[in-house]
């Protein structure tokens, strides 16, 4: 291997043509994130508009979603994420005047819908983020998105900073992260990594189908949800006893 290495050398002395150096890929400038507030008052978080953020973004709370005819995925029931937020134990908003959202409807800001989800208001949310904590050993982030025209600006990593000083603060340090395959890079840039035990996130995929019990119950899925419908002859009774 030295040989060969030493040949290709001489080789490229001897040449008398010198490669032209190709021009130099000029870096690509960080934009800075126009100004922003960070919120982590749980109160003041409005359940309809992280919704929309939600749907704006492709972003789903299921880890299986639906998608519709038109490939976006099924929104969050809303009764759902108000009871999620209720229960988080950090919730953090990134919200930003709608006036320096102006200038981005060709980057695709307002062509998501933004300029509907807050009528009047000054505000507009463009990030968020939630971690949900046993509050004393563990903890675990979920939901963090940031509308498309203003990512790669940092806005994720702040929050996500937010987050930890926060949990950090309370004496939690088991941090888990419950991140798609896209979204492992931008994890890892926060500080995250596999840990020692090599341990993974494993979901409850089983889908039972129409069982019966002793009774006669059968147990039967709708959805998400799994209904128990009496027997035929059971139902005639009831019907009977009223």
């Amino acid at each position: 291997m030295a040989i060969h290495s030493t040949l290709a050398i001489s080789y490229a002395s001897l040449s008398p043509i010198e490669p032209q150096s190709k021009p130099k890929p000029k870096p690509k400038t960080k934009l800075n994130p126009p100004p922003l507030s960070i919120s982590t008052n749980r109160s003041s978080v409005d359940p309809v508009q992280v919704q929309h953020l939600f749907a704006s973004c492709g972003h789903s709370c299921h880890r299986f979603p639906r998608t519709g005819p038109d490939g976006r995925v099924e929104p969050v029931e809303l009764e759902k994420l108000r009871v999620a937020l209720a229960h988080s134990f950090v919730v953090v908003s990134v919200l930003c005047k709608a006036r320096f959202l102006e200038g981005e409807k060709e980057k695709g800001v307002l062509e998501y819908g933004f300029e509907d989800l807050f009528g009047d208001s000054d505000q507009r949310l463009v990030g968020f983020g939630r971690a949900v904590s046993d509050c004393g050993l563990t903890a675990s982030i979920h939901d963090v998105v940031v509308i498309p025209s203003l990512r790669r600006r940092g806005i994720g990593q702040k929050i996500i900073n937010r987050i930890l000083r926060i949990l950090t603060s309370r004496g939690i340090y088991d941090i888990s992260a419950l991140c798609t395959e896209n979204e492992r890079l931008f994890f890892k840039a926060c500080g995250f990594g596999f840990d020692s035990l090599g341990s993974t996130t494993m979901m409850y995929t089983q889908s039972p189908g129409a069982t019966t019990d002793n009774d006669g119950f059968t147990v039967t899925t709708s959805g998400r949800m799994q209904l128990l419908v009496p027997p035929p002859t059971h139902q005639l009774k009831l019907w009977k006893k009223d």
